[in-house]
């Protein structure tokens, strides 16, 4: 029994040591101070992964690098405000990610955050192609759909476009499918893994229930419902909070997932899969999100659709108009920029 208890201990103990000496990422959170900011930068504060965490936002970050600063992780820490210290926040690091814009309030899709957000990711990204332009960019701000297309433009404009390197962040509707799914079939949700693919709003988020590991089986009318459910599950929260935010806590949660995954990958461990919103050739859609192979350099191989149900083929056809109209908004947003 013992040899089976320590067993998982002693795995995270040998892989925290067999990989120390590339344990030294330095990430930078732009808009730390927000509902997402500070418990994601929490979460990247507490991992032995990250060894320098730069924090910026428009207000308050010196008072949250104070804060997360006297916690015994070795990750040192430091809040930057305002623009003119955003170059400096950005200078020599290896991950950023942008939580940065306004959260959704009652009655708001993704879509009604665009303008102001638009404008927000434009120019942290702008930033980022000018100061870290090897940095991986994890954009958590919505609406993702549209924010991605908007920072791959802006890569392009300063000449140092990777597709590679740039992420939307839709791992939260991966931790909701597989949590969902958990609680309708009586499983660990640490052991369920649904595949989302597609996009970030509403129905262009496709979970692929026929890919669920371990395999699952629903009746169809039950099969809408949690997929129906896992698409507005986003709603779900902001209802409930009743005009005091969206999902804060949940979305760093899955922000840092991500970013472990990132860092894992980015110091050399195989296998490494996650789902993103990415530049895509597996539709017509010029960015879609499917499994990805993470690898030093990003991105190493779509791993693609894979086989799926015709229910499946059915919602990827319906989200398809909706997802190339976003990606078309985002990318006009940027060519339109004075």
């Amino acid at each position: 029994m013992l040899s089976a208890l320590s067993r998982p201990a002693s795995a995270a103990l040998r892989r925290s040591f067999s990989t120390s000496a590339q344990n030294n990422a330095k990430v930078a959170v732009l808009g730390a101070s927000g509902g997402i900011g500070q418990p994601l930068s929490l979460l990247l504060k507490n991992s032995p992964l990250v060894s320098r965490l730069t924090l910026y936002d428009i207000a308050h970050t010196p008072g949250v690098a104070a804060d997360l600063s006297h916690i015994e992780t070795r990750a040192t820490v430091k809040g930057y405000l305002g623009p003119e210290q955003l170059p400096d926040c950005l200078k020599g690091c290896d991950v950023v990610v942008i939580p940065a814009g306004v959260p959704r309030k009652p009655g708001m899709t993704r879509d009604d955050l665009f303008n102001t957000n638009a404008t927000i990711v434009a120019t942290l990204t702008a930033a980022c192609a000018q100061h870290c332009p090897e940095a991986m960019i994890c954009i958590i701000s919505n609406p993702v759909n549209s924010t991605i297309p908007i920072t791959a433009e802006v890569f392009k404009k300063h000449g140092v476009y990777n597709p590679n390197k740039i992420f939307g962040v839709t791992t939260l509707d991966i931790v909701r499918a597989n949590t969902f799914v958990a609680e309708l079939k009586g499983l660990d949700p640490a052991r369920v893994s649904v595949p989302v693919i597609g996009g970030h709003a509403g129905k262009t988020i496709i979970p692929l229930a026929s890919q669920c590991t371990p395999k699952v089986d629903f009746p169809q009318d039950q099969l809408t419902t949690l997929i129906g459910r896992i698409q507005e599950a986003g709603t779900e929260v902001v209802k409930a909070k009743a005009g005091a935010g969206s999902a804060t806590l949940s979305m760093a949660y899955a922000g840092a997932r991500f970013v472990f995954s990132l860092v894992d990958a980015m110091n050399g461990k195989e296998g490494v899969v996650e789902c993103s919103f990415v530049k895509s050739q597996e539709t017509d859609c010029p960015f879609f999100s499917t499994p990805l192979l993470l690898g030093k350099k990003g991105i190493e191989k779509n791993l693609g659709i894979g086989k799926i149900s015709p229910f499946e083929e059915k919602m990827i056809a319906e989200a398809i108009p909706e997802l190339k109209a976003s990606i078309k908004k985002g990318e006009e947003f940027v060519k339109n920029m004075k």
